[in-house]
């Protein structure tokens, strides 16, 4: 059969049930192959860049490699910023690029696809022949799964039409195993935690599946409980909930975690927003869990390091404090009976502006806003941000059942990539309501036009612009310098408008009666939904640093 038939079977024998893209001279033929020989699924994007996003959103919420393809030249050149933003999530993706002939030295689209890659972080795997291509391929594969990264495939034209035979290069991978517990690490462990007299445990992203072996260690010791961003509402049931712990705990939450003498952190990298740089944990016995002892410590100062599963050693951690008859600490019930407090409010609730004034002109302020939506929105939904300043209140006030049903988009701090992200979050949960927290700003530069995506697919997916007509994070800074923020200030087209053209329901909320209007319409919304949220942005929060 041709190349171009055989990748599209290979893609489909390696399980690759969808691939996003955008087709040019360079993928054309790939792409029509895997899907009309193949039987693939191919979602066409209206941005390289998005492609990639929404690969990345499938991979994640997924848990497969997420696969994106693009033409050779501007198609690769476009994608470079979702690549370093799945590099540095760790996202699993294959990106498969169409490369312009060997031996074409001066056509308008060849440039070293190769080079301009490996800046990003990305691997890259370039198609050696049209023999070693479906090899290439699965190493290509092989290598995004086993270095949790994107790796770029680099398909040169000329091969695109060879002859060759079909030859199935699957490679099945291990599974991981289960390290064995270490005795001696365990003994420090247990020892820094029979001395603590207010501990606390935390969980990461990657204690995520160990929620019920942590709350009953957390019980047994007396600790409340507290996630890092990326498990949030990991313990969202549990009695003890402090929330997020870091530059997003609430002001009661806070309280609670500087009172702390000693923090178990299972699965957390400890970076510089969970800790606050290094002050949360200042003065405090630490101690380190995760499977990867790479992590232990690498960014901040511990006390002591387990390496194993997060749900195996809190459960030995257990069984050894009663064994040795070790009484629990009162820390919790202190925590939580001090003034009565509602749980609710105060230890999860976040100021309603930090810093800001009183919303001018009767608008509802962002928080009642996002309460509003997080109430109408059903509780099964995945969750997906754009970046914005509102997601210092976006992220604690929007709840998910899981944590595997929350889309982080923010490694890199761009903007734009909320819309990609959600189309692929969305596909990858198509019996769930999708929920994305977007800024007007982001919306313009990199997901308006591909509304028309997600119209096209008929996907439950609500879009909520946080919309305060500018570019936030700056404004800010012009603002308390006492200069004129002008410059970050933009008069946008109607949303609603624009999003009702692409086949979307959407309303506009400018007042406290808009957003009881809004809530209804989307409790009783038939398709994809916009909401134009206009807010004052001298009301709004300052980001988390």
């Amino acid at each position: 059969m041709l190349l171009h038939e055989a990748v599209g079977r290979a893609l489909v024998a390696h399980g690759v049930d969808t691939m996003f893209g955008l087709v040019g001279d360079g993928n054309l033929f790939v792409v029509d192959s895997y899907v009309r020989h193949a039987g693939g699924r191919y979602v066409g994007a209206t941005h390289e860049a998005n492609a990639v996003h929404m690969a990345h959103g499938y991979a994640v919420l997924s848990d497969r490699i997420g696969v994106a393809t693009v033409t050779h030249g501007p198609g690769v050149t476009n994608t470079l910023t979702a690549l370093v933003e799945a590099r540095k999530a760790a996202v699993p993706l294959v990106l498969v690029c169409g490369d312009t002939d060997s031996l074409d030295r001066d056509g308008p689209q060849v440039i070293g696809q190769r080079d301009l890659v490996l800046p990003t972080g990305a691997g890259v795997e370039q198609v050696r022949s049209a023999q070693t291509a479906l090899e290439d391929l699965s190493t290509a594969l092989r290598r995004a799964r086993t270095e949790r990264r994107p790796v770029v495939l680099n398909l040169p034209a000329e091969l695109v039409h060879a002859e060759v035979d079909f030859v199935d290069q699957r490679v099945e991978l291990p599974a991981e195993a289960r390290l064995a517990l270490d005795d001696g690490q365990l003994d420090i462990a247990v020892g820094m935690l029979a001395s603590a007299q207010r501990p606390l445990i935390l969980a990461g992203r990657g204690a995520r599946g160990a929620a019920t072996s942590l709350s009953a260690l957390a019980a047994r010791i007396g600790a409340p409980v507290a996630t890092t961003l990326g498990a949030k509402d990991l313990f969202r049931d549990d009695e003890a909930n402090l929330g997020i712990f870091g530059t997003l705990a609430s002001p009661a939450g806070l309280d609670a975690i500087t009172k702390a003498d000693c923090v178990f952190a299972f699965g957390a990298s400890l970076n510089r927003y969970t800790t606050v740089k290094g002050s949360l944990l200042a003065d405090k016995t630490v101690i380190h869990c995760d499977l990867d002892v790479g992590r232990l410590g690498r960014l901040a100062e511990i006390d002591a390091a387990v390496v194993g599963d997060a749900g195996d050693v809190a459960e030995t951690v257990v069984a050894w404090l009663n064994e040795a008859e070790i009484p629990s600490s009162s820390f919790r019930a202190t925590i939580f009976a001090e003034g009565s407090r509602d749980r609710e409010e105060s230890l999860l609730a976040m100021p309603v502006a930090g810093g800001g004034r009183v919303a001018e002109g009767g608008r509802v302020d962002v928080r009642t806003a996002l309460r509003a939506i997080d109430a109408a929105v059903e509780r099964d939904r995945t969750f997906v941000t754009d970046a914005g300043r509102y997601l210092a209140v976006a992220w604690p006030e929007v709840h998910v059942d899981h944590p595997d049903h929350f889309l982080f988009t923010v490694s890199f701090g761009a903007i734009g990539t909320g819309v990609g992200s959600a189309i692929g979050a969305a596909l990858a949960r198509p019996d769930h309501p999708a929920l994305l927290v977007c800024g007007d700003g982001g919306l313009m530069l990199g997901g308006l036009a591909e509304l028309s995506t997600v119209s096209r697919l008929g996907l439950d997916l609500v879009v909520v612009v946080c919309n305060d007509s500018a570019y936030g994070a700056e404004y800010v800074q012009l603002a308390g310098a006492d200069l004129s923020p002008g410059l970050t200030e933009f008069s946008w087209p109607s949303f609603e408008a624009l999003a009702g053209a692409m086949g979307f329901e959407a309303i506009t909320v400018n007042d406290a009666e808009d957003l009881g209007t809004a809530v209804e319409r989307i409790r009783a919304r038939t398709g994809p939904m916009l909401v134009d949220i206009k807010l004052d942005p001298a009301a709004m929060p300052d980001v988390a640093h």
